[in-house]
Formats: C-alpha cells, structure tokens, sequence
C-alpha cells in the first residue's frame, strides 16, 4: 500500500529509502506490506502512523492507481491512495529522509521504479485531447489558434496527429505552441516522431504507435518529455511499461464509425485489461469528455477522444 499525501500548497510527501535497504537512496510513497489476513486500508492506516506518526481515515482516501510490478524475482502490486487530509504532522519515524515536492518538479528518475507510475497518475490529466486526422496543412494556422486557445483553458496533455503533414510542418507548430506549454505545465506530444521531439525539448513529447513499441527495448527520450504509446492488447501494454512509457491508450472502448469492423472491448474488459498494465491508462475508442468518471471507476486515468474533444 502506498499512501499519497497532498497537502494545501499541493506538494506531495516522498520518502527516500535508507541505506542497507533494496533501492537505497530512491524516492518513494510512503507505506507499506500487508499483515497475513489484513485489509488494504487497514494496513496502510497502520503503516503511515507506523512510518510517520499520522492518523488518516481510510474513508478519505481516493483510489490513484494499482501497479503491478516485479523486482528480479519478486513481484509486487502496489495500490495508490490519494489523501488530502490526515491528523498529525508527518515525521520520520523509521530513519528515513522525508520531502515535501510539487509533483511536475519531481525528477522521475530519483523515484523508485515502482513509484513512477503513481507520480504520473498524479501529474496526468483526466483528458487526453487528439486532433483529428483530416486537417490539412492549409488549416495549420487556425489549428495553432485553437491549440493556444485550448491550453489557455486549461488542456494539458494535446497529441499533434495530423497524417496529411510532413513531419516537418508538425514539427513547425508543435515549436510555435512550445512555449505556452511549458508555461501551463502542459506537453504537446508528436504523433510516432520521436527525434522531433528529441530535438524539440521541453514541453514536447512523442505519442508511440503500438508499431514501434516492438522495436524499441528502452525508453526513447529523456524523464523531463513526456512518453505515450497506442495499446490494443495486453502483450502491447506490457511493452508500453517495458519501454518506459509515461502512460498508454486502450482502444477501441466503444465502436467508432472510423474502425466499423474493430470488435469493442467494453468497459469490463478494458478494466481487466487495465489492472495488468504497470502504467496509466488512458480510454479511447467512442470516449466523450464528460466519460472521464466512468471511466476512471473502470480503473483509467481518464479518457482520450479527437472529434467530441474539439
């Protein structure tokens, strides 16, 4: 169990794992293992006052993420709690150093492996917006208006998917909305172009197609830009974790008029497929914005859609 503290500022509670112990000097949530015949949020009330000296009501508690993760020869599931409420101040009980962090200035990379993926949940919005394919490079400056527009109210996570562009002219508005993304802590992502956003930096990362993940065996840009790849299948989410990837998309959700003879997976599958994938996971086939609840009850971080979504 892992408990994620959010305080008033908006910071979030890590703690570094002391010497002499597996992952030294990484970052971490702080929790716990499960007791024989313990209850999850019993064992994690028991494991923040344990580690920290709070009290917290499980009943206040959010359901985050559940990761599931393997250590060599050791496999884990770690469930994610969010709190915004707990009594007592946190202090360290156990020896280990402890810090207060805004979660988009947390280095990924100082995290424990597990970890990560609870930090994205965290730093993820609940709508992942798409453009539509049909754009063509004539409409490239109203397109720059409505995506300036779009981060000006509050969209934070754009994927640029315009097949009838060059690479080039993609590349070309994604450095013109640049600046504007890093200043609302948003990122714009590229369509399957990763050295575009290798050379691009800050603010803009890449979209993989579920193509590339079988030919890459690590994460293609640095923790600062953000990673996510187009999954269908379970196998393709376990390449989207293996390859480093910030998150992922599961489609189709629900039948879509552009893939009339692709089978949907409903919402009971797309959650048994879900609770295998040691990232978030984002809905997208048939997905309206206000679906983003559903979803997120079916274990998502929220819904991806291109037309309901402009």
């Amino acid at each position: 169990m892992a408990g994620v503290l959010c305080d008033a500022q908006g910071r979030v509670l890590l703690a570094q794992r002391p010497p002499g112990k597996h992952l030294a000097g990484f970052w971490e949530f702080p929790g716990g293992k499960l007791e024989p015949d313990e209850l999850p949020q019993s064992a994690l009330v028991r494991e923040l006052h344990e580690e920290l000296g709070i009290h917290i009501d499980a009943a206040d508690g959010t359901p985050l993420i559940r990761v599931p993760w393997r250590y060599g020869e050791r496999e884990l599931l770690l469930d994610a709690w969010q709190f915004t409420r707990w009594q007592g101040a946190p202090a360290s009980l156990e020896g280990q150093a402890l810090q207060w962090s805004l979660p988009m200035r947390v280095d990924l990379a100082t995290l424990a492996p597990a970890d990560r993926p609870i930090l994205q949940a965290l730093r993820l919005p609940s709508l992942y917006a798409i453009t539509p394919a049909d754009v063509v490079p004539e409409q490239a400056e109203s397109w720059q208006l409505r995506l300036d527009a779009a981060l000006a109210q509050g969209v934070r996570l754009i994927q640029l998917r315009f097949p009838l562009w060059s690479a080039a002219q993609v590349r070309a508005l994604a450095a013109r909305l640049q600046k504007r993304a890093v200043q609302c802590d948003a990122n714009i992502l590229l369509n399957g172009d990763i050295d575009g956003a290798r050379s691009l930096g800050d603010g803009i990362g890449v979209h993989l197609r579920s193509t590339q993940l079988h030919a890459l065996d690590e994460r293609p840009l640095p923790w600062a830009q953000v990673v996510g790849a187009s999954c269908h299948v379970v196998s393709e989410l376990g390449r989207a974790a293996h390859v480093g990837a910030d998150f992922a998309t599961l489609s189709p959700v629900a039948s879509t008029a552009s893939h009339p003879g692709v089978e949907a997976l409903g919402w009971l599958r797309f959650q048994a497929l879900t609770e295998t994938a040691a990232l978030p996971v984002y809905a997208l086939g048939g997905m309206m914005p206000a679906q983003a609840d559903e979803a997120r009850r079916h274990g998502a971080q929220g819904v991806a859609g291109i037309g309901a979504f402009w």
